[in-house]
């Protein structure tokens, strides 16, 4: 393998670490703790297994007990380094043979392995080319706790597997259901050696490995590589051996194993969380949400409210004044709701709304889950919960923020209309014109009970000008009266479609605040997370 390929792979493995770890930081809170304590561990290895030596290519030999596992190694090292288990002094121990110890020790450290022996040479590899770590380990079924306890962390950790079955159990459930079909994913750093095929004659040897290929590719295993040999007769131990060289030469098998990790890790993540993308957050959405909260938050109350309020008012400031007093006896409809309040902070005061009750609890929980129900469609159970419980979150300090944002919103109650002044100013002329013909009226009475001399009154068409004064006086003050009413009630309509609009806005602020930034946030997550994994499992 050329060094600028070992780079764009290398850099490539970069990327997928970095998408994995991205994807793992998403999930928290969402996939389950252990799953991605999982993905951690395979973030670890790789990170330690990188900084380690790269010109050193770890192969592990696994077998169960009886395969013959020593002796392929000892027949493959052209050494006589593994012995029988039942000599071996520390079975639980694992043994290397090293060609270019230079540089292992970290490495070897890392995986644990205390025995080391350094080896002259491999046949076939070159002192230049040397950099290999050919591992004996435990039997995998060994009664011993910690042999098999070595053996699985083992798997985990060198960058090449190689299987010894051997023609009696090659098919054994334990081999193929514990450890090569989890790591299916595994084929291209992992070889299968059927070891004794001395026992069987040529014909019995092709059925065993068409069987045991058919066995492998029911793991996952499609493609990888089986080789007979006999560690006795040294039958195939060229073609094991250069199998392992290949890999050494190509300086590629560590970058093939992280990579395989980050694949494994990547689809078991995926798996949990299922696939899919959530729908989104529509505009027809978010209208929807805040018309049924601003619903349960009674603005509706408010708005009829204002109306009321502004008429009332529109009748004090305009009305006949000899009536108007009376107005003061009936309450302001906001002043009732503490509203329209200009002595108070806005964003301390609250409004006398009746407390939100079941229905309006009802509603609201109603309004929030139809909305997230909308927005997560399509999104995969885990994370279709995660919104659920984002939006549930502001669920109790819902109806408080509600209330808040009707109390901080302006209801223009300090705002007079100019016609207000106008018909105002109307209204007092139109009494003193009254007034003025009645007391008129009274200086003639006053003047002819006296027996005084009585002067002529001016007429107009007969009628006495302050007599027509009080008639005209209490006439107009009474259609003034009238007109402002109409134009009040007119008024007030519009007045109070503005409030409606200003408060529906500051309910959808809350609702954007409370509800959907959050469920945004979710989603907008879930999807980072999907391209995260994508990037993991496929480059």
């Amino acid at each position: 393998m050329s060094r600028h390929s070992q780079v764009r792979e290398s850099s490539q493995l970069q990327r997928r670490l970095e998408a994995l770890n991205t994807a793992r930081e998403l999930a928290e809170g969402v996939l389950p703790e252990e799953e991605l304590q999982s993905v951690y561990e395979v973030l670890e290895r790789a990170s330690s297994r990188r900084s380690l030596s790269a010109g050193h290519t770890v192969v592990g030999f696994f077998g169960a007990t009886g395969s013959g596992k020593s002796s392929l190694f000892n027949a493959v090292s052209s050494s006589n380094l593994a012995t029988a288990a039942a000599r071996r002094p520390t079975t639980s121990a694992p043994l290397a043979g090293i060609w270019g110890e230079d540089g292992s020790g970290p490495l070897l450290d890392w995986l644990g392995v205390q025995e080391r022996h350094s080896l002259p040479g491999l046949p076939g590899l070159a002192s230049a080319e040397s950099g290999l770590i050919l591992l004996d380990l435990p039997d995998f079924d060994s009664t011993k706790v910690e042999n098999r306890e070595v053996v699985q962390r083992m798997v985990g950790m060198v960058d090449v597997l190689v299987w010894v079955l051997d023609p009696q159990k090659y098919a054994d459930a334990a081999v193929h259901n514990d450890f090569l079909r989890p790591m299916a994913s595994h084929g291209a750093v992992t070889l299968v050696v059927l070891n004794q095929i001395d026992k069987l004659n040529d014909a019995d040897t092709a059925d065993v490995l068409h069987s045991l290929k058919g066995i492998l590719e029911r793991d996952g295993l499609d493609d990888v590589r089986i080789l007979g040999a006999s560690a006795l007769t040294g039958e195939g131990i060229d073609a094991v051996r250069g199998a392992i060289r290949d890999v050494v030469i190509q300086r590629e098998a560590a970058t093939k194993r992280l990579a395989a990790d980050v694949s494994k890790a990547a689809a078991e993540l995926f798996q949990v969380s299922g696939a899919g993308e959530a729908r989104g957050i529509k505009a027809n959405t978010k209208a929807r949400l805040a018309t049924e909260l601003s619903t349960a938050a009674n603005v509706p109350v408010v708005v009829d409210a204002v109306a009321r309020s502004f008429k009332r008012e529109s009748a004090r400031r305009t009305g006949w004044p000899v009536t108007r007093w009376l107005l003061r006896f009936r309450p302001d409809p906001l002043r009732r709701l503490n509203l329209g309040r200009q002595d108070t902070r806005p964003e301390l005061n609250r409004t006398s709304l009746p407390v939100a009750g079941a229905p309006e609890r009802a509603r609201t929980d109603a309004a929030v889950r139809d909305f997230v129900d909308e927005a997560s469609e399509g999104a995969p159970g885990p994370w279709r919960a995660s919104i659920r419980a984002v939006a549930r979150e502001s669920r109790e300090q819902l109806p408080d923020a509600l209330d808040q944002a009707i109390a901080g919103t302006d209801l223009k109650t300090s705002k007079r209309p100019f016609w207000w002044l106008l018909f105002n100013s109307l209204q007092w002329i139109a009494l003193l014109l009254a007034v003025g013909g009645l007391g008129w009226l009274g200086l003639l009475a006053a003047l002819g009970y006296f027996q005084m001399p009585v002067p002529e009154v001016p007429r107009t068409e007969g009628w006495p000008w302050p007599t027509l004064m009080v008639a005209c006086g209490v006439v107009l003050g009474i259609v003034l009266a009238i007109f402002g009413r109409i134009i009040g009630g007119w008024a007030a309509r519009l007045r109070a479609k503005g409030v409606a609009k200003r408060l529906k806005t500051a309910i959808a602020g809350v609702a954007e605040q409370r509800i959907v930034e959050p469920v945004e946030v979710q989603i907008a997550r879930l999807g980072a997370f999907n391209a995260a994994i994508k990037t993991a499992r496929k480059g």
